[in-house]
């Protein structure tokens, strides 16, 4: 059975991608979040770390979307995930 895994790189696109669209800077959403620096904003968009389940909450209500929307999903290789 082939389990999805979260493709970070993608989904780090797509927050980049809904973030433009709806109009916002990278220093608008460290404002929201009440980040005092904006690299967590960096890392989600460029894949090197994934929002908490509470920040992908608050970016599906300021971006409009479901969370699914937000969140890019592989296949993952089923060898790999059991391999331990």
């Amino acid at each position: 059975m082939q389990m999805p895994a979260i493709d970070m790189i993608a989904t780090g696109r797509n927050i980049l991608r809904l973030r433009e669209e709806a109009g916002l800077t990278v220093r608008d959403l460290q404002e929201i979040f009440g980040f005092t620096t904006p690299q967590a904003i960096y890392k989600w968009q460029h894949g090197t770390a994934l929002p908490t389940i509470d920040n992908l909450v608050i970016l599906a209500v300021v971006f409009r979307v479901p969370i699914d929307r937000i969140l890019i999903l592989r296949e993952a290789d089923e060898n790999l995930m059991f391999s331990a």
